[in-house]
């Protein structure tokens, strides 16, 4: 079975009990659930809801595997299109590092834990082979589109008020607000390949996405 952490941030640990106790009355042979990078150590508040469901895990007695999801591509490719128009990315991530992956890698690893041997009591910490800033990631839109953009950090507040000036919902701008300032501490990099090394292949480059996503 796996267990795809729900969306409703504040509300997915009950989501997620229920879900474990079905697999519980299922006699499911082995759970598999998509986890935050580092959940037990992360400074995202987003890992909260996840040690607590690692913890409901644990203690279900079923054979489990953890998957330590780390950043998508898809979650900064998204503000592209914005940062052509204003000529900036906008974050709070000062020079954190993010080794972020493509959703199709993270999908392949589920899939490799599902149909592989011996796989029941593994913790993968998941995340792109490569890292970047926002910086980064500003002057790679630059490079691929012809225009000046820049990388404006900017507190956590400020950044959450332009969220929503720009018309994402409170909460999801409180997230990724609040997980910006995570990758500012770290909380969004790691360097040890291992979903590369469980898909078999290099993970997605973010440059390809960035290029992908301004040539279509």
């Amino acid at each position: 079975m796996l267990l795809i952490s729900a969306n409703e941030v504040g509300r997915r640990v009950p989501q997620h009990r229920a879900a474990i106790e079905a697999a519980q009355q299922a006699d499911v042979g082995l759970l598999v659930y998509t986890s935050l990078l580092h959940a037990d150590t992360s400074p995202l508040p987003l890992a909260d809801e996840h040690k607590e469901t690692e913890q409901l895990i644990r203690a279900a007695a079923i054979p489990f595997v953890i998957l330590r999801n780390g950043w998508y591509s898809e979650n900064y490719v998204a503000s592209i299109d914005s940062a052509l128009q204003l000529g900036a990315v906008f974050g709070s991530a000062g020079e954190g590092r993010i080794a972020s992956a493509a959703c199709v890698d993270y999908a392949e690893a589920a899939v490799a834990v599902l149909t592989q041997e011996n796989q029941a009591g593994r913790i993968y910490e998941l995340a792109g082979d490569e890292s970047y800033s926002l910086a980064e990631f500003a002057a790679e839109i630059a490079r691929h589109s012809g225009k000046h953009i820049v990388y404006h950090n900017l507190p956590e507040a400020d950044y959450k008020a332009a969220l929503v000036g720009a018309g994402l919902p409170e909460g999801l701008a409180t997230v990724l607000s609040e997980s910006d300032v995570g990758a500012s501490k770290g909380g969004l990099f790691d360097n040890s390949h291992q979903l590369s090394q469980l898909i078999g292949r290099p993970t997605t480059s973010w440059k390809v996405s960035v290029e992908n996503a301004i040539k279509g």
